[in-house]
């Protein structure tokens, strides 16, 4: 070490004031998210929950096991947003993940109920879905390298919310029918209709993403359109004055 070099550890209150460290809570869990997705196609095989020869756990206990890991990943969705806003831990590698791990699970529960329960989810309705999630990835995409955002419609956040109701009933829809709440001794109790709720939701779940894609693209249309507009603008607004300078170039060899 030269003399007179000091090397001192940065202290707390920098750390805090600098950068925000990539690897923060808000990153931790979106990454939890992300490893739901195997962790659920683990869930929803025949082999779980260890053994390749048993063919999944039996009283629906699978099920429900499945719909809860799906509910809990879905409460992370809107958690990791709050607290990157709250605490002030927005990073780049969060930008990149967040998005991600919204894809990759939409995508991961629609393939899987196709194989699951292929009564519910026939394939053409998990194309529909999953092809709105590229749509959207591709807009926004495009509108981020063309300098402004998309942001999320009240549709979106709709959709959102019967995603994951269609997700889970239709999970559950592979073991029950409907459920007998707070039955009687007469036989009685409130029924709930899983399968039909199940059915409903895909379906109202496939309307909502096809809306949800068309408003999108028209948003997306009308800025990129607004871009387009503002860009001739002042591409036009460059070449008078560049004419007009031109133009006082030549008056004064003109006068003498």
């Amino acid at each position: 070490m030269r003399p007179g070099l000091c090397l001192r550890r940065p202290s707390r209150a920098t750390a805090r004031r600098g950068i925000p460290r990539p690897m923060n809570l808000p990153n931790s869990i979106t990454l939890t998210r992300i490893a739901t997705v195997p962790l659920l196609m683990w869930i929803l095989s025949p082999a779980f929950p260890a053994n390749p020869a048993t063919h999944g756990l039996m009283g629906g206990r699978q099920e429900l096991i499945a719909s809860g890991v799906f509910i809990l990943a879905s409460i992370t969705d809107g958690l990791d947003g709050y607290l990157a806003r709250r605490r002030k831990q927005i990073t780049t590698l969060g930008m990149l993940l967040d998005p991600l791990a919204d894809k990759l699970m939409v995508t991961a529960a629609y393939i899987i109920l196709v194989a699951y329960n292929p009564r519910i989810v026939p394939p053409w309705i998990a194309v529909i879905i999953i092809g709105r999630e590229f749509l959207v990835s591709g807009l926004r995409s495009i509108a981020a390298s063309e300098g402004f955002t998309i942001d999320a419609s009240e549709i979106g956040k709709l959709k959102t919310v019967i995603q994951i109701v269609s997700v889970v009933s239709a999970i559950l829809a592979h073991r029950w029918n409907y459920w007998i709440w707070f039955p009687t001794k007469s036989g009685g109790g409130l029924i709930v209709a899983v399968h039909m709720i199940a059915v409903w939701a895909i379906y109202w779940m496939t309307i909502v993403s096809i809306i949800s894609a068309a408003d999108y693209f028209i948003g997306f249309w009308k800025k990129i359109d607004h871009a387009s507009e503002r860009a001739r603008t002042r591409r036009s607004s460059v070449l008078s004055r560049r004419k007009a300078k031109r133009e006082a170039a030549k008056r004064p060899s003109q006068v003498s």
